[in-house]
């Protein structure tokens, strides 16, 4: 009954289901991939984004390469601001709204510099592809805390002078006379003593899960569902064969048995009597 599933026609549309379930998999796969790493990031988040501040001799290698389970690590930092290093990073909206990132070299007493991310500042009116307002760093010896964040990727586009692209490290450094650790930044918590104004602080990083695992599981369902329809489609074709062929059979049986005997008229009834029985019916009476 199902012998045509293998035509050549229903063998297509079975490479077709089993490409489309492939798709479907693959994609669902790549969702609980995304989710899996969106769940790292909160648990980096909620580990270590409020935790007490460590020393910086205790992570000193962090900012030559940097473990991705401690980002966001608050560290504890002194020192002094070089403004002479400062930068603006361009490209970098927050909350919707465009606008720059400001990154100063900072000095540690211990003689190592590291670069921090100081805050976010809206782009301009006065002067286009500039803010306005570059708020100043607080003189002489400060005490910063700030979190771990690994440097970025190189980017494949310029920037004007006093500003980079993205928070390249290496890059930074080329444009420095002197040294700064190069696998990690810090982003600003706070600083003492504090100044005014300050650069917009960054918010905190949201710690919902999305929908990953919801875009994941309509995936697969889409997947069987492919097979579903197909072997739904296959029961009907044969359903339909089987009709086919029963119409098919009873035909035969009445061709079989000939064509049907016409049946003979019935006799008329209250026949009129021709004009010659009329006659000899008389004749009958009258004795001849």
């Amino acid at each position: 009954m199902y012998r045509f599933l293998f035509s050549s026609k229903w063998l297509g549309y079975f490479v077709l289901a089993v490409i489309f379930a492939t798709a479907c998999v693959f994609l669902g796969r790549w969702q609980m991939d995304r989710r899996a790493e969106t769940l790292a990031e909160i648990d980096r988040v909620v580990s270590n984004y409020s935790a007490t501040p460590v020393p910086f001799a205790d992570v000193k290698d962090q900012f030559r390469h940097l473990d991705p389970d401690r980002e966001w690590t608050q560290v504890e930092l002194r020192g002094s601001y070089d403004v002479d290093g400062q930068r603006v990073v361009r490209n970098r909206p927050l909350n919707g709204q465009p606008g720059y990132d400001v990154v100063v070299p900072f000095r540690l007493t211990t003689g190592e510099t590291v670069i921090i991310d100081r805050g976010w500042l809206p782009i301009g009116n006065n002067t286009p592809g500039r803010p306005d307002v570059v708020p100043s760093p607080p003189a002489g010896e400060v005490t910063v805390v700030a979190r771990l964040k690994p440097s970025e990727p190189k980017l494949d586009r310029g920037a004007v002078e006093g500003q980079l692209a993205s928070i390249d490290l290496p890059g930074f450094a080329e444009e420095l006379p002197y040294t700064i650790e190069t696998g990690a930044y810090g982003q600003l918590a706070s600083e003492t003593p504090p100044v005014q104004p300050m650069p917009t602080p960054f918010p905190k990083p949201a710690t919902e899960e999305g929908t990953h695992l919801s875009y994941s599981l309509q995936w697969f369902a889409f997947g069987v569902l492919m097979f579903i329809g197909f072997g739904y489609a296959a029961r009907q074709q044969a359903r339909n064969a089987a009709i086919d062929a029963e119409d098919d059979e009873d035909d035969d049986v009445i061709a079989a048995a000939g064509p049907r005997k016409r049946p003979a008229p019935a006799p008329r009834r209250n026949k009129k009597p021709t004009s010659e029985e009329e006659e000899d019916a008389i004749l009958d009476a009258q004795g001849y």
